[in-house]
């Protein structure tokens, strides 16, 4: 992981901006902060660079075809990060995150279908060095995801 970068007050106005809004234009973003467009297209950029943040579309999986949604909750035996990092190289995984408590690695999945899961689970994810066990909890509803909780 790489060092903290630390955020001026004019590049988190900018970030909040972008989360309410990550169509809106360099333009209307400098008029609302006080620089100009090429000023805050240097910003975003310099955030973009740094990894500090994405622009992307977030879509509602169930409209694009994906039906079945999973938090995999996994125990591992040894070292933690091989199973991390190969979990996320696989395209079916949106979130990994290694955690202390009962497991030691979350990656929430998306699949097409329970047909998909049960493939990912069984052939792909159990089969990985190092997982001891993994536990399984079905997305029923999706009711909050968010991503505009600002900057602090």
């Amino acid at each position: 992981m790489s060092a903290a970068v630390q955020l001026d007050e004019m590049s988190k106005q900018i970030i909040e901006h972008l989360q309410e809004d990550g169509r809106q234009s360099y333009a209307t973003i400098g008029r609302s902060v006080g620089l100009s467009e090429a000023a805050v297209r240097q910003r975003v950029q310099r955030l973009l660079d740094a990894e500090v943040m994405q622009i992307v579309a977030v879509t509602d999986p169930l409209q694009v075809g994906f039906h079945r949604q999973a938090m995999i909750g996994i125990t591992v035996e040894g070292d933690l990060r091989p199973v991390a990092d190969a979990l996320t190289d696989m395209h079916e995984v949106s979130y990994v995150v290694t955690t202390a408590g009962s497991f030691d690695v979350l990656a929430e999945i998306v699949c097409e279908d329970d047909e998909e899961l049960l493939v990912l689970l069984t052939e792909r994810i159990r089969t990985l060095p190092g997982v001891r066990s993994t536990e399984t909890f079905v997305y029923l509803k999706l009711n909050k995801q968010h991503y505009n909780w600002g900057t602090r």
